[in-house]
């Protein structure tokens, strides 16, 4: 399976020269940890978390501060057609959230380590019958995957 059957198309992107606060007030409000921070040009150039803004508890480290303050800048990527295995292991070998999916220099997508978990645990996966290849499909539809679903039609 690749990223781009299972990825959020639907990216919250900010400016690094936002206020912190208004990060995690987006974050908040939008129920969701990671902002990918983009230039004039959407171009990615950073990522960040609720973490990186200190949490809830937060308040005093985000005062005065920008998202460029905060971000982590030059944040590892991925393509659209990048397998689910190749991309867990990016995720797992960095100690990362969140991988912004670009294509032509652009944001079109990301996946976060919960998406891989919800996927994989609320789903389920199996491997193709006989194959001998290491391709894993999801096993159901998912309210919070509907491209996943319509492709599996």
């Amino acid at each position: 399976m690749r990223l781009l059957d299972i990825m959020s198309r639907n990216v919250k992107t900010i400016t690094s020269d936002e206020s912190a606060d208004e990060a995690f007030s987006q974050m908040k409000a939008g129920k969701f940890h990671h902002l990918v921070v983009v230039d004039d040009r959407k171009h990615v150039v950073g990522v960040v978390s609720d973490r990186d803004l200190g949490g809830r508890g937060g308040a005093a480290a985000r005062r005065n501060q920008t998202v460029a303050d905060v971000m982590t800048a030059e944040p590892a990527t991925a393509g659209p057609e990048m397998t689910v295995r190749e991309a867990a292991n990016l995720l797992r070998g960095r100690s990362i959230g969140c991988l912004p999916i670009v294509e032509k220099n652009r944001v079109v997508g990301i996946i976060t380590t919960t998406d891989m978990l919800a996927i994989i645990g609320h789903g389920g996966m199996i491997a193709p019958g006989g194959s001998g290849r290491s391709v894993w499909k999801p096993t159901h539809r998912e309210d919070r995957f509907p491209h996943v679903a319509s492709a599996q039609r």
